[in-house]
């Protein structure tokens, strides 16, 4: 029997899944996609909000001020990518600049250090390229720019690495109480589950656990639901970016807010800590939990916001947009849509980390403390495992070493001199690093998340046949059998015949 079932692997279930890991534990981690981090964290803004916009009082306020103060020290034990770049929330009116008091003194309220209200020529000396027609702007200097699937895939290394099971491609389908008295080993004599997970080809698992954790994202509501608990609805909303070439990421510093409204933090224009601009999202409710699609109408809303706070945007070539995306916010119908963090009073044993939308990613190291505390709560004993880890050993970026550490590289692994990604300039060692890692690489997107083949530029046209050629060599798959995100994916139909 497991001690603890993690149903989702995004930001939360993986650093869940880390924070159980460092125990005596039996733990998986479960998600229906074929990679960790493959929903909302894949596609958001990858903002480390200040924490000024919550509501002073609410889970979300104090787990932003809490994971803002954490992000640092998370990314740095993990070596993935954080910069605290900063913040500015910009006002248009005089009534937009009385919406920004408000914030300033929400956000004094809720601890964050720092705030200033800015004129015009102090925000332009930061900004240049923001709009002249402003008449204020709030700054929050410890704001931050982060990966958020990078953070996520680290997490889950050190996960795996200490122990923790990790079951991609699995939907949970079933969820039931099993019986006070089962004699299983590890049963508590009044807590437990039997889980029944499915893979794409309709083979089933059967888990037992004493907890699930719900970390289930937009489907957090399903998998409550399956347990006894109808408490709570997700509605999904869907956010639509624009990505601009890495020759623009330089046009800002910080990153740009417009006053937030109902329906969100608005869009905002920002640096990214891969050197892109990021512009978006749009905020649509939608009954499709897997509507990832773009529009033109949501792209066209984007780009005119946008352009609103940096002008210079309207300007850039329209060619240097190099993709577009969407993704889905996990909106709970919970007053204030606070987040939902504790565990289930319609089914003992199912801890609720639901309803987890922005700031969620900020929040996430936060909220995964909490989940730990509410699970020894319960009765989980959390005995310390003096051999695991919290870190991991950083992968080589071949793109930011010195041209004496890259020909250091090269003498060591010859694979470090053939480059698969020009424009990321990405070689094969390190696509192979990112297979065989804990929670390795199994297909396409999952080599461009870890190591950022295919980002570039081309998004992908030189180097997915090398990359595919590597996966199925490494894997001992047929070139045909290589997938993009997962079954059904597949980027080959088969082989040509000869004439």
């Amino acid at each position: 029997m497991l001690d603890v079932l993690i149903v989702g692997a995004g930001i939360v279930g993986t650093l869940v899944a880390r924070a159980l890991s460092v125990h005596r534990l039996r733990v998986a981690l479960a998600d229906r996609a074929s990679d960790v981090g493959a929903g909302a964290t894949r596609a958001n803004s990858a903002i480390v909000h200040s924490g000024y916009d919550p509501e002073p009082g609410t889970a979300k306020a104090r787990l932003n001020a809490e994971g803002n103060r954490e992000m640092e020290g998370l990314c740095r034990a993990l070596h993935v990518p954080f910069r605290r770049n900063g913040s500015l929330v910009v006002a248009f009116d005089p009534e937009e600049e009385a919406m920004l008091r408000l914030l300033l003194d929400r956000g004094r309220r809720n601890g964050v250090p720092g705030l200033a209200l800015l004129d015009p020529g102090e925000v332009r000396s930061l900004e240049p390229a923001v709009s002249d027609r402003i008449v204020a702007a709030l700054l929050a200097p410890t704001g931050g720019i982060v990966s958020p699937y990078g953070l996520a895939v680290a997490a889950a290394e050190v996960a795996v690495a200490n122990g923790v099971g990790l079951w991609l491609d699995s939907e949970l389908v079933a969820l039931e109480r099993l019986p006070a008295a089962t004699g299983a080993p590890g049963s508590d004599g009044r807590r437990g589950f039997r889980a029944t997970l499915r893979d794409p080809d309709g083979v089933h698992r059967v888990a037992d656990a004493r907890y699930v954790v719900d970390a289930a994202g937009v489907y957090a509501d399903d998998v409550a639901r399956l347990a006894g608990d109808n408490s709570f609805r997700i509605r999904p909303r869907k956010g639509e970016y624009l990505l601009y070439d890495t020759i623009h990421g330089s046009l800002l510093s910080h990153t740009i807010f417009q006053v937030p409204s109902e329906r969100g933090k608005g869009v905002l224009a920002t640096p990214t800590v891969d050197g892109n601009l990021l512009v978006g999202p749009t905020s649509v409710t939608v009954e499709d939990k897997d509507d990832l699609s773009t529009t033109p109408e949501g792209l066209r809303e984007v780009f005119r916001s946008a352009v609103r706070s940096v002008p210079a945007i309207g300007r850039l070539p329209s060619g240097d947009t190099i993709t577009s995306f969407a993704g889905l916010r996990a909106t709970p119908d919970t007053p204030g849509h606070d987040f939902l963090l504790g565990e289930s009073a319609l089914a003992p044993g199912l801890v609720l980390a639901a309803g987890i939308e922005s700031p969620g990613l900020t929040a996430a190291p936060a909220i995964a403390r909490r989940i730990l505390g509410i699970l020894s709560d319960a009765g989980l004993d959390l005995v310390p495992d003096p051999a695991a880890r919290m870190d991991r050993d950083p992968p080589v970026r071949f793109r930011d070493l010195s041209d004496g550490e890259r020909a250091a590289r090269i003498r060591q692994d010859p694979l470090f001199g053939r480059i698969l990604c020009r424009c990321e300039q990405v070689t094969e060692a390190e696509v192979l690093d990112a297979i065989r890692r804990p929670a390795g690489a199994r297909d396409l997107d999952a080599v461009k998340r870890r190591t950022r083949a295919g980002m570039g530029r081309c998004q992908g046209g030189f180097c997915v046949p090398r990359v595919m050629a590597v996966l199925a060599r490494e894997l001992r798959l047929q070139e045909e059998e290589v997938t993009k995100h997962g079954p059904g994916s597949r980027m080959l139909q088969g082989r040509m015949r000869a004439p």
